[in-house]
């Protein structure tokens, strides 16, 4: 049984698999506990619940691994957690990923954004931070902006709270000697919607991950159930 948590970053996950995966809401505390004790063999774990939940608990992946359960995850909240429990076995996979796990990036909030809910397919209502960057790299790697600009949209875009990021008041606010609604244009026309792409990832990679059960002698490690539904409680 192989189980994917996501929402924002890949709202059309479900059109892009067929019987092989559930595809299950963001993730948030007890989830990846729940879906191990139901069989999951292979977790993939995008999106995840953080302001208004409690988010999914570090002690749940350890759980899962302990029980050699394979659990992926990249894009967003699951980046932030195999970055967190990558030496534990948790296999982290993308770009944003690699940022949080090398310290390129730092910040929980980097990867969050304003949207809308399940019934709108999550629709994107702000730009997250990592998706910015990886826009200001791409104009920037192919000359279309100039270095001085990009700087100077970066510092914008880290200087708004995640929920009013929006391209506009990037640009609004940022100290450029140029034609803003040009640069805007550039910007939307030409936007890296990295959280997708790394999600895509996550989504292969549960995809050809092997779930079948190991055998007892193959567990390094265990880690106490009990104790994990001990400590939630």
């Amino acid at each position: 049984m192989k189980v994917v948590f996501v929402g924002p970053s890949l709202s059309d996950a479900a059109d892009l698999v067929g019987d092989e995966i559930t595809i299950c809401p963001p993730a948030v505390q007890g989830d990846v506990l729940a879906a191990v004790q139901k069989g999951a063999r292979v977790i993939g774990v995008i999106d995840g619940g953080f302001e208004y939940t409690a988010p999914v608990w570090h002690k749940e992946i350890l759980y899962a691994l302990s029980r050699q359960v394979r659990v992926f995850g990249g894009a967003s909240m699951g980046a932030l957690r195999a970055a967190e429990c990558g030496i534990f076995g948790m296999v982290g996979v993308g770009r944003i990923y690699r940022e949080y796990a090398t310290g390129v990036t730092v910040d929980d909030a980097d990867v969050a954004l304003l949207h809308g809910p399940i019934e709108l397919a999550y629709k994107a209502l702000t730009v997250p931070l990592v998706n910015v960057r990886a826009t200001l790299d791409a104009l920037e790697s192919r000359q279309m902006l100039r270095h001085e600009h990009r700087v100077e949209l970066e510092k914008a875009a880290g200087n708004l709270f995640f929920k009013t990021r929006t391209w506009s008041a990037i640009v609004e606010s940022a100290d450029v000697s140029a034609e803003k609604q040009a640069l805007l244009s550039l910007l939307r026309s030409n936007e890296v919607d990295q959280k997708r792409a790394d999600a895509l990832a996550v989504l292969d990679a549960v995809l050809s991950a092997d779930d079948h059960p190991p055998s007892l002698s193959e567990r390094t490690w265990q880690f106490n159930e009990t104790f994990v539904l001990a400590e939630k409680q």
